[in-house]
This record gives C-alpha cells, structure tokens and sequence, in this order.
C-alpha cells in the first residue's frame, strides 16, 4: 500500500469515526468505545504474533499497569496528568524492553507460559499491595477537572469518549503501518521467518526482538490508559491472564496477518457478546464455535479472508488490463 492510499484510508476511517459520533445513541457508542480500547489490546498482541512469530499469554500485564501507574502519579500529584500519561507509557516501555532483552530468548511456548507466569505474578502483586494498589478492590484514578485544556465532564461524554479512543485507534494503526513498511519491519519479518539465516547475513536478532516486544506492550498501555480514562477505575481483574485470553482470542478471529485484523476481531468480539447475550446466556460457546470455524477454514482470520477476497475480485481486472496491452 502507497503512502498515498494509507493517507486516504486514515482520512476516510476518521470521516466514518465522526459520522458514528455524531449519529449514534449512548449505548451504542459506549459498546463501541470498548470494543475499539479492545481493538487497540489486540493489535499490541497481534504486532507481536505477525513481527516476532510469539503468542503472549500475560499482555494484560500492561493494560492493567497502566492504569496503576497512572492511578499512582495522579494521587501523587507530583506532575500535571498530561505528564503521567507520558512518564507512564515511557515507563512501560521501558520496563518491557528490559523484559524483552531476557524473555525472547526463550522459544514457542515456554515464552508463552513465561508471560503467563510473569502477569500472573504482577496480578497477585496488585491484589495484596492493599495500601498501594487497594488490593482486590481495585483503585479509582482521580482524573484532575481538565485534561489537555478540556474539561473531563465533556471527555467523558460518549461521543467524546468514542472519538478519542477512535483517533487513537487510527493514530496508532496510521504509525504502526509507516514503521513496518521501513527497514525495521523488513528485519524484524526476516527475523520472524528465519533466525538462523538473519544471524548468517550479519543481524543481530535480539534487538529487533525486544524492540517489537516493549512496542506492542506500549500499544497495549496506550489501551490501557484508555481503558483509565473510560471507566476511572482499575483493578488486579485488568492484569488476569484470562484478560489477555479474550485478547489473543479477538487476533485469532480477526487475523494477525492483516495489520487492523486484530481490530476488527475485537469489534466482532464485543458485537456477538451484545447480541448473543440477549438470546443465550451462554453466548461464548458460541463464539468459541466461531473461533473454531474461523481457525479451521480460515487460519488466517476474518481479515485474511477479506484480503484474499478482494485480491480474487481485483486479479482478473488486472489480467484483463495485461492482457489488453
């Protein structure tokens, strides 16, 4: 995809965000501002299962963390809110780079059951550290009165909220497609499909590793933060494994191949668990039926699938253009 066309798509994806704010009902937009906090979840995840190739099973680690750590510095009030959330993401960033620098060595699924065990830990942390964290009853973020110039009683309207975490989404896609269409997204991918090969032609592959490891955990902080700012509250359920579960399970259905697939499961998640909900009380059998179709006829996911569609509509035009000249 030419720069002019991810310029396009950005633009017409914030058109169709501001014409869903501006005719949506409250209910509608609240689900849908959960869905795309989600969405944001699941393409930290999948930017770690299409650059390095590992499934991680502990990345609410830092969903749930950044709200503690944002919780924390607002009670603090040692600097302005717009500070913490910077200070905040740089701190998680940091701290799964040095994660990265030990953990990637590891293969398949002992990394898998290493994140497992490394979230794990942190949730259990979270849920004793009463006089810290508030232990099980989690923590309310005391959001100061505005926020970049803007009162929080009109950011946390519905629409106002869904537009934020709208732009987010996009912003973040728009940055992530850019970075991987560079020479990093060409390492880290030869990384992915042959390591052996990368070290053979002179790159050192633990770095690219652990750099696409911190930035899908910063994406996953960037939803987190939303997720702080959304609900004002924070838990130790934010930093459960199952948490990340859900979030691997939104990958798998909307796709890892495909940047925004991950996106698109998790609107597909939260779609079916609204209105399979109202007719069955067990609606995630369901959905765990559709999961096992989508892994069966389609490995690559909702998204893989509309690719390949689209790419079977557009090849005989194409043929046809050749073939005329």
């Amino acid at each position: 995809m030419s720069i002019q066309r991810i310029g396009l798509s950005t633009a017409i994806a914030l058109a169709v965000g501001g014409s869903v704010a501006l005719g949506g009902s409250a209910n509608l937009l609240s689900l849908l501002t959960q869905a795309i906090i989600y969405a944001v979840f699941a393409i930290g995840i999948g930017l770690l299962l299409r650059q390095n190739g590992m499934v991680s099973f502990g990345h609410a680690l830092f969903f749930g963390s950044a709200g503690y750590f944002i919780g924390i510095l607002l009670q603090l009030n040692t600097m302005p809110a717009e500070a913490a959330i910077l200070v905040t993401l740089l701190a998680l960033t940091l701290m799964a780079f040095v994660m990265g620098l030990v953990i990637v060595r590891v293969p398949g699924i002992a990394f898998g059951m290493l994140t497992l065990a490394i979230g794990q830990m942190f949730y259990l942390t979270a849920s004793r550290s009463r006089g810290l964290t508030g232990g099980a009853d989690g923590m309310s973020i005391e959001w100061p009165a505005t926020l970049f110039g803007v009162s929080m009683s009109k950011l946390v309207k519905p629409d106002m909220m869904f537009l934020i975490c709208w732009v987010t989404l996009v912003v973040v896609l728009l940055l992530l497609s850019l970075l991987l269409r560079t020479r990093f997204g060409s390492i880290t991918e030869a990384v992915r499909d042959n390591e052996e090969r990368a070290r053979f032609i002179g790159i050192r592959t633990l770095l690219p590793r652990a750099v696409v490891y911190a930035l899908s955990a910063t994406v996953t902080g960037v939803a987190g933060l939303l997720s702080a700012l959304n609900t004002g509250f924070v838990s130790p359920e934010n930093l459960h494994w199952s948490l990340s579960g859900v979030a691997l399970m939104m990958v798998v259905v909307g796709g890892h191949k495909v940047l925004w697939g991950p996106a698109l499961g998790a609107v597909v998640y939260f779609l079916a668990k609204d209105i399979l909900g109202h007719y069955a009380s067990h609606w995630m059998a369901i959905f765990g039926i559709t999961l096992i179709v989508v892994i069966v006829f389609s490995p690559t996911g909702i998204a893989g699938a509309l690719a390949k569609l689209v790419r079977g509509k557009s090849a005989p035009g194409a043929l046809a253009k050749t073939l005329g000249h």
